[in-house]
C-alpha cells in the first residue's frame, strides 16, 4: 500500500496518510463473457449428465457445479464505474488502489468496493453570526465549490470527508469574519463588505489548507450574505447614511468654493464690476449660501446701487 506522511500543519499531529494509486483490474464485457461462457458449459455438463448413467454421471456433475461456482466468482468481480465517480478497492481492510476509469470493469471478487463521487460540488455554509474586527455582531456565509482529489485520503484520512469539509468551512468563514471589520470607514483597510475579492481569496486559501488531508481541492468561494446582526443592523445604518451626509457635505462645500473663486477671478479679469473687500466678502457670503443650501433659495432684484 502506497502511503505518505502528510503535510504537518499547524495544531495538527503529524500522521501516516494513504494517497491514491490506480488499481489492477480487467475489461469487464470480457469477464462478462468468460462467465456466461461458465454458466452455459455448466447448464451443457448438467444436460448431458441427465442422458449418462454410472460414474460418469458423478465426474459430469462435479464439473458442471465447480463451471457454475467459476462463473458466479467471475459475476461476483463486475464492478461498474460511472462518469464522475471512483471505486476504491480494499481487499481485508488493506487499500488495494482505485478505478476512475468509467465502463465495466472486474476486479477480485473477494475485495470491497467503496463508491467515491469525484464530481465537483457545492457546499453552502449555515449563516453564522461572529463577531468582527471590531467587535460587530455581523451574519455571514458562503458558499464554496470543491471536489475530490484523492479518493484513498478521502476515505481512510478523515471520518465522513462530506461533513469533514462542511465543518471546516464553517470554521474557516467565522475565523475569517472575525479577523476583518465589516466596514473600514475610509481608512483604507482591508474590510468585508470593501474587499470581497480579497477575503473570499483568503478564505479559499484558508480553506484549502484545512480539508488539504481530506484529499480534497478547493476551486472557488463566495460570500453568499454578509450583514450586521438585527439589533444593530439600525444603528449602523444611521452611521452610514452620517458618513455619506458629511461625504456628500464636503464635496458640495468644495464645488461652491471652487465656484465662488472662479467667478471672482472672472468679475476681475474681464472688470465687469471692481468690489472692494468688504463687498467681496458680502458677495462670497451670499454665493455659498445659494449653492450649499438644501432648499431653493429666493430671487431678490437689487434696484439701487451696491451699497444700498
Amino acid at each position: 500500500m502506497a502511503s505518505q506522511v502528510a503535510a504537518q500543519e499547524p495544531g495538527q499531529p503529524a500522521r501516516q496518510a494513504p494517497t491514491e494509486t490506480r488499481a489492477r483490474f480487467l475489461p469487464g464485457v470480457t469477464m462478462l463473457t468468460v462467465g456466461i461462457v461458465c454458466l452455459l458449459a455448466a447448464i451443457g455438463l448438467i444436460l448431458v449428465a441427465s442422458h449418462s448413467s454410472g460414474a460418469v454421471v458423478i465426474v459430469v456433475v462435479i464439473f458442471a457445479i465447480l463451471l457454475f461456482f467459476v462463473g458466479g466468482f467471475i459475476f461476483r468481480g463486475l464492478t461498474p464505474v460511472a462518469p464522475g465517480r471512483a471505486r476504491v478497492v480494499q481487499l481485508f481492510g488493506k487499500y488495494r488502489g482505485t478505478i476512475r476509469e468509467s465502463g465495466l470493469q472486474w476486479v477480485n471478487p473477494l475485495t470491497e468496493r467503496i463508491v467515491v463521487s469525484t464530481r465537483i460540488r457545492n457546499q453552502e455554509s449555515a449563516q453564522a453570526k461572529v463577531n468582527d474586527a471590531d467587535g460587530n455582531p455581523i451574519e455571514i456565509a458562503a458558499v464554496i465549490v470543491w471536489q475530490v482529489r484523492d479518493t484513498a485520503s478521502a476515505i481512510y484520512a478523515v471520518d465522513e470527508y462530506n461533513r469533514f469539509v462542511a465543518i471546516q468551512t464553517e470554521t474557516a468563514v467565522r475565523h475569517i469574519a472575525s479577523s476583518y471589520p465589516y466596514d473600514s470607514r475610509g481608512t483604507g483597510a482591508l474590510s468585508l463588505r470593501d474587499n470581497a475579492d480579497e477575503i473570499t481569496q483568503k478564505l479559499s486559501d484558508e480553506l484549502s489548507v484545512r480539508v488539504r488531508s481530506a484529499g480534497v481541492d478547493i476551486i472557488e468561494s463566495r460570500l453568499t450574505r454578509l450583514s450586521y446582526a438585527p439589533e444593530i443592523a439600525q444603528a449602523m445604518l444611521r452611521q452610514q447614511q452620517a458618513s455619506a451626509v458629511v461625504g456628500a457635505r464636503a464635496r458640495i462645500v468644495e464645488g461652491a468654493v471652487g465656484m465662488v473663486q472662479m467667478a471672482l477671478r472672472r468679475l476681475e479679469e474681464e472688470s465687469v464690476v471692481e468690489l472692494d473687500e468688504e463687498r467681496k466678502a458680502a458677495m462670497v457670503s451670499n454665493l455659498l449660501v445659494v449653492l450649499c443650501s438644501e432648499q431653493a433659495t429666493q430671487q431678490v432684484v437689487n434696484t439701487g446701487s451696491l451699497y444700498q
